[in-house]
């Protein structure tokens, strides 16, 4: 494995502060936020200093029972060449449904169930993801609130098996490791033990916070001292390639993220004798040295059969179900807990919420304040899955208000108007034709 160091999630709001930040070695960037040919000038920056980048994607689902999408992984292709990364990174998650009709988007990255049938399904799409990609690829574990019925291997049989069967890297987060002992009772010792560790291309540390019984992974809290214990769980069983501090909201000043840095470096080499791999790179005015080697190619793995169209219909049947009771409030799936279902529910929609007014900030502008947009917004989602993305949300979610009369006010019911107008390229559907299509999506 490359070995990459200690490393931060780069984000847009701390992009000055990533670059300050002492021996930072590496950064990871959410693919899908990046374009390739408008590279972020702070990245380019820390591209010159010798720090590697590496796209870490949220948006495959590749454990959904719908074959990857084409065009989502040349894309998650193209980052990785622009950035000149060693590896990609996904996670094993559903994140949508496409059968039966309609389809459904979670916008969240949801557990696939440990069956078989789930299992076979993510090797093939795995397999199908590694032949499209340009330089390895690497799968993260993540956290969960629901656990499935009836299934049949635990989480670290699971991953090793997906290993085994398809070559691919592990991506281990140690703070989903534990969100998944306090919400699903499972021990992160026994999946440590289960798992490849010689697969292991780095490790994810985040924060969170405990409330009634259930863990939330919110990365926008500090990292606990429980996941620094996890990590060096991990790192007695061995010395993993990178390790790499996320925050995605909330961020706390500088001194606060080089203080988790430092502490996560703590956990690693107690006695601080562990190089930084910012000290091998070299400076800017120093004479250059050839580029380090990429990520060498797994073993050969051996080919598999393609998986029977029935095993991909029966994971798509589960996944759309589960999917359809958490974002279209019909009813749960036997077997599964309904009180973590309401919890996991509600969670999605205030997720959505928070997505949407970041990409459309002018509505809770427009609506009377972030209180007021919540409301609404949670009210309208109620029953109102995602099926197109965020930006569709926002322009579903506008004219579901405008065919309501809302907001009560005429001015801003106009200012509403006037920018559903401009972002949906045409003028509003009469009245009757927007009612139509209202109890159209509501049938469906």
């Amino acid at each position: 494995m490359a070995h990459l160091g200690v490393g931060i999630g780069w984000r847009p709001e701390i992009a000055d502060a990533v670059e300050r930040l002492p021996g930072l070695d590496w950064v990871e960037v959410v693919a899908e936020n990046i374009c390739p040919g408008h590279l972020p000038a702070s990245l380019l920056r820390l591209r010159e200093r010798g720090v590697r980048v590496v796209p870490h994607g949220v948006s495959l689902g590749l454990g959904g029972a719908h074959r990857p999408d084409p065009e989502k992984l040349a894309a998650l292709g193209e980052r990785a060449v622009a950035l000149g990364a060693p590896l990609v990174t996904e996670h094993i998650a559903f994140v949508r449904t496409t059968t039966p009709a309609p389809a459904l988007e979670a916008g969240h990255l949801l557990p696939v169930p440990r069956t078989r049938d789930a299992l076979d399904v993510l090797c093939e799409n795995v397999r199908i993801a590694q032949d499209a990609l340009p330089v390895p690829l690497a799968l993260e574990n993540i956290a969960a609130l629901i656990s499935w019925p009836g299934e049949e291997m635990t989480e670290g049989r699971f991953l090793s098996e997906l290993v085994e069967r398809t070559g691919v890297r592990l991506l281990i987060d140690v703070a989903n490791l534990h969100t998944n002992r306090v919400n699903r009772g499972e021990d992160p010792a026994a999946v440590l033990d289960a798992i490849p560790l010689e697969a292991l291309a780095y490790v994810h540390v985040a924060g969170g916070f405990e409330r009634d019984g259930v863990w939330h992974d919110t990365h926008a809290h500090p990292v606990p001292g429980v996941v620094l214990d996890v990590l060096a769980q991990l790192r007695r069983r061995v010395d993993p390639p990178g390790v790499l501090l996320e925050r995605d909201d909330d961020f706390p000043p500088e001194g606060e993220l080089a203080g988790e840095l430092e502490a996560i470096r703590g956990v690693l080499d107690p006695a601080g004798s562990r190089p930084s791999a910012s000290l091998r790179t070299p400076s800017r005015h120093s004479a250059p040295e050839p580029a380090p080697d990429p990520i060498p190619d797994a073993a050969p793995v051996p080919t598999a059969d393609p998986v029977p169209d029935a095993a991909r219909t029966r994971v798509g049947l589960a996944q759309a179900a589960l999917l359809s009771a958490l974002v279209a409030g019909t009813p749960v799936p036997e077997g599964f807990d309904r009180q973590r279902i309401r919890v996991q529910s509600r969670s999605l929609a205030a997720k959505r919420a928070g997505v949407v007014a970041k990409v459309a900030p002018e509505l809770p502008g427009i609506l009377g304040g972030e209180k007021a947009y919540r409301e609404a917004f949670l009210a309208y989602a109620r029953n109102r899955p995602m099926t197109g993305g965020y930006r569709r949300d926002a322009l579903d979610f506008a004219e579901h208000l405008l065919i309501r009369e809302l907001p009560a006010d005429p001015a801003d019911r106009r200012r509403l108007t006037a920018w559903w107008q401009e972002r949906a390229g045409t003028r509003p559907a009469r009245r009757i034709v927007r009612w139509a299509r209202a109890l159209v999506g509501r049938a469906a």
